[in-house]
């Protein structure tokens, strides 16, 4: 059973960095997309970064580009999302996603495995 697990959320001021981990367990993902997300209640889920397991492939969101970097460490099947310049607006609950499908894609249901979230909070 695939799991996804989720940590290094938390509180943190505008222009600060956070880093999020997401832990993968359950299957070799050697083909496998992962991606992280995002959502604040009442907002649809939205595409932050992606990255490919087994390739130099990797994906932004405009709103994030040059500021967040989504990193993989294949031994510990773990991905990373180093975010530096934080701003209020990233305040959301960030989920961390895997695709059998081989390539990154922002659409949420291109993705068959979900973390429960780490919860982000940037104050002004």
């Amino acid at each position: 059973q695939v799991q996804l697990v989720e940590s290094g959320g938390g509180l943190v001021q505008a222009g600060g960095s956070l880093r999020l981990s997401c832990a993968a367990s359950g299957r070799t993902f050697s083909n496998y997309a992962m991606a992280w997300f995002r959502q604040v209640p009442g907002n649809e889920r939205e595409f932050v970064a992606g990255i490919m397991w087994n390739e130099p492939s990797d994906r932004y969101a405009d709103s994030v580009k040059g500021r967040f970097t989504i990193s993989r460490d294949n031994a510990k099947n773990t991905v990373y999302l180093q975010m530096n310049s934080l701003k209020p607006e990233d305040t959301a609950v960030y989920i961390c996603a895997a695709s059998r499908l081989s390539a990154i894609s922002t659409l949420r249901n291109w993705y068959n495995y979900w973390g429960q979230g780490t919860q982000v909070t940037v104050s002004s």
